[in-house]
């Protein structure tokens, strides 16, 4: 078995965390998520529900669960987990396809309208603050980079 001075030797040449991509994406992420949530606090929706909501808001009709984690990034299972509390609140219907019962649909339901409605500003303010406070142009500029790097890591 390895030893602390052993692992310290092996990580040598390595980049440290401060430099390391996916730390310093997950921190962010993790900054970002918590002013979002914060200024959403009023509604009473966290920034994944605002964002679920908002993603089947402009879908027509329904949509499989399949379908909308992919166009979200995620695995099936985890959209499906955060599905379940806006479910239980009725923000969304969740129902087999007729042809297909291993198929689950997904749909806004009028009250995930309303309460999507009701976030909307508030998350509009905070969206407006971070993109004043970074800037707007630089923002464009890392959603590229940011869309770059999702291609590379995938490749």
């Amino acid at each position: 078995m390895g030893n602390k001075s052993d692992l310290n030797n092996g990580l040598q040449g390595l980049e440290q965390a401060e430099f390391c991509v996916c730390f310093n994406l997950r921190a962010t992420s993790r900054a970002v998520t918590q002013f979002y949530n914060a200024s959403l606090q009023p509604s009473g929706l966290l920034s994944t529900q605002f964002s679920l909501l908002a993603a089947l808001a402009a879908k027509e009709g329904s949509v499989p669960i399949s379908t909308l984690a992919n166009d979200l990034g995620l695995d099936r299972t985890t959209l499906a987990r955060n599905l379940q509390p806006l479910q239980r609140i009725r923000f969304i219907h969740v129902v087999p396809d007729d042809q297909d019962h291993r198929i689950q649909l997904v749909s806004i339901t009028p009250r995930g309208l309303d309460k999507l409605a009701q976030a909307l500003p508030l998350w509009r303010q905070a969206q407006q603050h971070v993109l004043k406070q970074f800037g707007a142009d630089r923002w464009q500029v890392l959603l590229g980079e940011l869309g770059s790097l999702s291609r590379s890591a995938q490749e």
